[in-house]
């Protein structure tokens, strides 16, 4: 039997048209790897030779896969394909091909740390401040030129700030450099062949006649400069077979162009597209939710997603008071999960849109001995930023900490180099003093040069300040106080990459921890919180294996499955982000974003959200995300607090097409946020708890389901402003917006 008979119809159709530009429109869990997997199989078995198939894909473990594949279906013949990444195909053509754009076979390939050192070492030498504008965001700043095809001449003509000016006469001596060092960065792996074919046609020619067949994975993935080279190799056959889902576009922050795949027919008039609508991983009512959010995008290709599988539970909406009690809720729901449905716990994701947000969910987990691991990314208490925050506060709680001053001394930046340490280092060591002590040494004075020994003393002196500050602050004011001090929050947002914005959240997110550790812990000491912290660490190792929850971004869970999955905090500003609110495109990618997360669960889907959550240190008041009104409510189950739950009934009338209105009136209940529906629009309702405000005086007690006992202060404002100052027994004093406290008469 011919392994044709495998597919189905659709996916047959799709294998078996080999001529001409073809656009695979394969929606989530439709059987994309199958179908190229296939097609490429049907290539060689029809006399197609290996070598004259190009086979694109984005990582290396696709790849691979499909190599298996093939090899399986038709034998030793896929060796000799060219299949690979973008980067690692073209650089095989660049090794060939170098030496027409000036370089010699054995060029070096620099990553990110190698490209942002030689950007460091031209700002030293250019005397650029590396505190005024940072090494990582000028290196961001040229890989975006050069992506957008921005030479650095054409970049100082448009400079309309600093920031650009110096970023273009860098971005000048940098590409310089490069080519003085016969080296490439991973940018230049696909702008040099683009420059190479555009430059010398022969080669071009001799490029296109080799590659008859082309064939590219995740196409809604590629950026410009990707897209220019398909063109290019393609335009003499026109054998051109892009699959994709453009409902998974989520990489605009990388430089993918979602145009690419929806401009397809227009750049290839006459193509054939085939839609893959069928569904094998996902529940109906799942698939039912994510296809209902998903078309609310205006930009997008349409299709419809339909399975035989069975109807499956509704998704649970988790509502809950804040993001406490979500990290509760998602314990409690995966421990149901494992007793009930007999899983392991490597069958359950937790998802999430910030990096920041593992924080709560990780403590959550630990407290409930629940191992977990992080893909993408690391523990939340070892990322860089926070492992230097910690060191400053570490210096603090003891001086004598030599290792931590040496991972802050300079961090941010402030001028202290290698030299000026070791001279510290000797003086420390010839005096018997600690690094901190040797800092104040007058020693130093005839050791360091001006500019050093000044920034050493000024080091010194903010340090000190808040040795002594320590015993007068509570740890989360000294924390705020100490983060202001050193400027880090400002320098991550003049940096402005979505590295080091995902960076200042982190910063943000572990103030927000010291916040909660001293409302939760009356007198608790800068010790008390930094041994808690060295804890977690050290189980953290100790419960990783195998079978574990895993964690990690909406982002990262692309291209993955798992039984059961989590998503948390759809809040307005969350999810979406704030950074998209402004946008339409911006808003749909954060849509594509969700949906991609919802289509990874294969038979149980969670969504939560907070009414308060952290954020910087205090607890604000969170709106739930406008995409969970948008899902068609026949498919959602409501859960709010005490574990009440409303089920929708009756299918949603809302036209899909049409752009959403978001709520001009927020309703608040004990079970969270809801848009004021219309009739048509069937929505869980709860009992109202909250206190009558009327009924609330000065001197009263009260209780709180978070902060516990208290007392009445103060009262001002009126109707939906009304606030109340509580001072709590074990909270201290907090003011409270009253339609949202929940206050109860009586300790």
């Amino acid at each position: 039997m011919s392994f044709l008979e495998h597919l189905n119809p659709v996916q047959r159709q799709a294998v078996e048209a080999l001529d001409g530009p073809v656009m695979i429109v394969a929606g989530a869990g439709s059987g994309k790897t199958r179908v190229l997997t296939y097609r490429t199989a049907h290539l060689l078995e029809r006399g197609v030779r290996p070598e004259s198939i190009l086979a694109l894909t984005f990582t290396n473990k696709a790849a691979d896969e499909m190599k298996g594949r093939i090899a399986g279906l038709v034998g030793p013949a896929s060796h000799a394909l060219w299949m690979g990444t973008f980067h690692s195909l073209f650089a095989r053509i660049l090794r060939f091909e170098c030496e027409h754009l000036g370089y010699h076979r054995n060029f070096s390939i620099y990553d990110t740390d190698d490209s942002q050192a030689l950007v460091k070492s031209i700002m030293a030498d250019k005397l650029i401040s590396q505190q005024q504008f940072t090494p990582s965001g000028i290196r961001s700043r040229i890989s975006h030129a050069k992506n957008s095809l921005v030479t650095p001449a054409e970049m100082l003509r448009r400079a309309q700030d600093l920031v650009s000016e110096r970023t273009a006469n860098v971005y000048d001596e940098y590409e310089r450099r490069l080519h003085r060092a016969n080296a490439m960065d991973f940018d230049d792996l696909l702008l040099k062949p683009l420059e190479l074919f555009r430059k010398h046609h022969d080669i071009l020619r001799r490029y296109q006649q080799r590659f008859r067949y082309i064939l590219v994975d995740e196409y809604q993935d590629t950026n410009r400069v990707q897209y220019l080279l398909l063109q290019e190799l393609a335009a003499a056959h026109k054998n051109i077979c892009v699959v994709g889902d453009d409902a998974q576009s989520i990489y605009a922050f990388r430089g993918a162009d979602i145009r690419n795949i929806l401009d397809f027919e227009k750049d290839y008039p006459g193509c054939t597209v085939f839609r893959l609508e069928q569904n094998y991983r996902s529940t109906k009512n799942i698939l039912g939710a994510a296809d209902s959010l998903i078309r609310q995008n205006v930009d997008q290709i349409p299709k419809k997603l339909w399975t035989s599988n069975a109807d499956g539970d509704q998704v649970t909406v988790d509502v809950c008071e804040d993001d406490r009690e979500e990290g509760r809720r998602i314990v409690q729901a995966i421990e149901e999960e494992i007793r009930r449905h007999k899983l392991s716990l490597n069958d359950i994701a937790i998802l999430y849109r910030t990096n920041a947000q593992s924080r709560v969910i990780e403590d959550a987990l630990r407290r409930n001995s629940i191992p977990y691991t992080i893909v993408g990314g690391v523990a939340f208490y070892k990322r860089k930023e926070i492992k230097d925050l910690l060191a400053y506060l570490k210096v603090l709680a003891n001086p004598l900490d030599n290792e931590s001053l040496l991972r802050i001394i300079n961090v941010p930046a402030r001028s202290i180099g290698d030299v000026t340490i070791r001279r510290i280092k000797s003086v420390a060591a010839g005096e018997r003093l600690s690094l901190f002590e040797a800092l104040a040494s007058p020693h130093l004075e005839g050791l360091l040069a001006d500019r050093a020994l000044r920034a050493v003393r000024q080091f010194h002196a903010m340090l000190s300040k808040y040795v002594d500050l320590k015993k007068q602050m509570s740890v989360s004011e000294l924390a705020r106080a100490l983060v202001d001090d050193i400027g880090i929050l400002r320098l991550l947002k003049e940096e402005n990459t979505a590295e080091s914005l995902a960076r200042r959240e982190n910063i943000q997110e572990l103030i927000s921890a010291i916040t909660e550790f001293t409302d939760m812990h009356e007198g608790a000491l800068l010790e008390d919180f930094l041994q808690e912290v060295s804890l977690i660490a050290d189980v953290d190792t100790a419960e990783f294996g195998r079978n574990a929850v895993t964690l990690m971004t909406l982002h990262a869970a692309k291209g993955l499955e798992f039984a059961v999955v989590f998503i948390t905090g759809l809040e307005e500003g969350l999810l979406p982000i704030s950074l998209a609110l402004d946008s339409r495109e911006e808003i749909e990618e954060e849509r594509r974003l969700l949906y991609v997360g919802m289509t990874r669960a294969e038979q149980r889907l969670y969504l939560s959200h907070a009414r308060m959550r952290y954020h910087q240190g205090e607890m604000l008041v969170s709106l739930r995300s406008r995409f969970i009104e948008e899902i068609d409510p026949l498919h959602l189950a409501y859960r709010g607090r005490n574990g009440m739950t409303g089920r929708s009934t009756s299918a949603s009338t809302r036209s899909h097409g049409a752009p959403v209105r978001r709520p001009k009136q927020l309703v608040a209940s004990s079970g969270g946020f809801s848009s004021d529906p219309a009739p048509s629009e069937p929505m869980p309702r709860y009992e109202d708890e909250s206190q009558e405000h009327t009924a609330l005086r000065v001197g009263l007690a009260v209780t709180h389901e978070t902060f516990g006992p208290g007392r009445i202060v103060a009262l001002d404002g009126k109707g939906e402003n009304a606030r109340a100052v509580v001072d709590f027994v074990s909270a201290g004093r907090k003011q409270l917006l009253l339609k949202f406290a929940h206050l109860r008469a009586g300790s």
